[in-house]
């Protein structure tokens, strides 16, 4: 279980830090020194210590000795605390996947691994960038948090205390200071590479979630392999088929691993909608249909095995044509950018000068954030990586799972991920090497059906996302918008509110309704901090 974290560096006010450390979870102190504090839910002993000097982490894998900071966050995926006598470093991981919010209060940083504790030390502000491009792209971008006064520390960053003096250093992590070039690993070597990692797992009961696409498949058939004690659990997407369930009983069933599947009520969306953009704290609109799930699996008993950022690795997933075809690094990262984004509404939900100034604001964000992968061979799939899934997708297992349940993300392991990633995106074209990565895993898994090419005729199932309880619950925080925020919604919009719940049956596109869930996720975060917020005045 991982630990809730909170503490401070630099010149520490003690009642600052008092607020903030009774703000969250229960904690206990696992250092207190005049420039550095740690606290923590549960015991957190240092993975170093000696005089004059301390190492702490909270991620999911514990570094193995002391190193340099960006070794430490690059190898095991975790944020830290190192002090070495002359200088005290708060680090997030190579990626950034476990979050560290923090506050900055003159010569001292506040830091949580929740938001919710820091908004206690300063007001409450909403950052209109980070909710463009929460509408927009559906997950800030940068170190952007729904609060103007909040940061998030991003991959391969620190916030050093030395001599007297704050500062904040940034490196680049391992597979943007050597460039992976094109070695020609074949199939058979990268999944020797990923039966290496599952090492790391041995003697743990496992859980891996099979859905219908090619990474779950590829986890199950390694760990059948390996000889693992695992179980398949499959719940519905909510994506209306259900194609996920059926296929997901196939590839279990010739595998011969236990198959469970976690059901839903369309009744309990509102409630399942709501407790997901809390605990995820307002930053991402997805993950709804995942919260019955990640209950189940907190009761499990079994480490999570999460198939995270196989799509962009291994086949080149959001990277579009247009992105492997541009000429020009702005051509590129447009493509890149159109690629995350989400596309038109069949009807305008933005106002014209809204759409236009989030529009702005994004592509200004989006070059910020990938700025240091620009004329990288691997730059778009980290262009997704270091955005898409670190700032969404990683939520499910991040912060629904965990902290509660383990989870293990071997892709992402540094021995996999620097091998995948030095497949050039030619090669991973239409999902090519993927096939046969998973031809040399299992040949008659790989053969099953996959949701990733879909050939079959769809069944069509209901939607809970789009059934009446739903619809009630998205037409009341539509409603938060247009009356706090007229100005922000289009006149179309507008009357399709007016008309009702039973107005939003004709938004029934997977673009529109994501479009309506990011608008419904403010209007909650409006709706939540009714009280808090002075001034909620837009730029546009």
């Amino acid at each position: 279980m991982r630990p809730y974290i909170c503490g401070a560096l630099g010149r520490i006010d003690p009642e600052t830090l008092g607020t903030l450390a009774s703000a969250g979870p229960r904690v206990r102190p696992a250092l207190q020194t005049a420039e550095a504090a740690l606290f923590s839910s549960a015991p957190l002993p240092p993975y170093h210590r000696a005089e004059g000097s301390f190492a702490f982490s909270w991620g999911e894998r514990r570094p193995a000795g002391p190193g340099d900071w960006i070794t430490v966050a690059e190898t095991y995926e975790t944020p830290g605390l190192i002090g070495d006598g002359d200088r005290v470093t708060l680090h997030a991981g190579g990626l950034g996947l476990v979050d560290l919010y923090y506050v900055r209060l003159g010569e001292a940083v506040y830091f949580s691994s929740l938001i919710r504790p820091l908004l206690g030390l300063v007001p409450v502000e909403i950052d209109w960038a980070a909710w463009a491009s929460i509408v927009q792209v559906t997950f800030p971008l940068g170190d952007a948090t729904p609060y103007q006064g909040i940061k998030r520390l991003p991959g391969s960053s620190a916030l050093v205390f030395a001599q007297g003096r704050l500062a904040t250093e940034r490196r680049l992590p391992r597979w943007l200071r050597t460039e992976p070039f094109e070695t020609w690993i074949g199939a058979g070597e990268i999944l020797e590479i990923l039966h290496e990692v599952y090492k790391d797992y041995d003697g743990r009961r496992l859980l891996v979630p099979v859905s219908g696409g090619y990474d779950s498949r590829l986890l199950a058939s390694v760990a059948v392999a390996r000889g693992a004690d695992v179980e398949s659990w499959t719940t519905s997407p909510d994506d209306g088929t259900d194609t996920d369930i059926a296929f997901a009983k196939a590839i279990t069933g010739e595998l011969g691993i236990p198959h469970r599947v976690v059901t839903q009520d369309a009744a309990d969306y509102p409630a399942d909608a709501q407790e997901v953009a809390r605990r995820l704290e307002y930053l991402t609109p997805h993950h709804a249909w995942y919260a019955p799930f990640a209950k189940e699996v907190h009761g499990a008993g079994r480490t999570l095995v999460d198939g995270l950022a196989g799509g962009p690795l291994l086949k080149n997933f959001m990277v579009s044509g247009a992105a492997l075809e541009a000429r020009t690094q702005a051509e590129r990262s447009a493509a890149v950018l159109g690629s995350l984004s989400l596309g038109a509404p069949s009807m305008p939900f933005l106002s014209k000068a809204a759409a236009k100034w989030m529009e702005e604001t994004v592509r200004e964000q989006f070059a910020a954030a990938t700025s240091m992968l620009h004329g990288h061979r691997a730059e778009l799939p980290l262009s997704v990586l270091h955005t898409r899934t670190v700032r969404g997708i990683a939520r499910s297992a991040v912060n629904l799972v965990g902290p509660e349940a383990s989870f293990a993300a071997p892709f992402i392991h540094p021995d996999f991920f620097d091998a995948a990633l030095s497949v050039g995106v030619a090669r991973k074209d239409k999902g090519r090497f993927y096939r046969e990565v998973l031809h040399a895993a299992n040949p008659r898994v790989a053969a099953l059906p996959s949701t990733n090419v879909v050939k079959q005729p769809l069944r069509r199932v209901p939607l809970r996302s789009a059934a009446a309880p739903a619809r009630a619950y998205a037409h009341r925080m539509l409603d938060v918008v247009a009356t706090r925020l007229p100005g922000m919604l289009s006149e179309e919009l507008h009357e399709v509110v007016a008309g009702g719940p039973d107005a939003l049956t004709r938004f029934n596109g997977w673009n529109d309704r994501f479009w309506v869930r990011g608008l419904v996720l403010f209007g909650l975060w409006l709706s939540d901090f009714e009280n808090d917020l002075a001034d909620v005045a837009p730029p546009f």
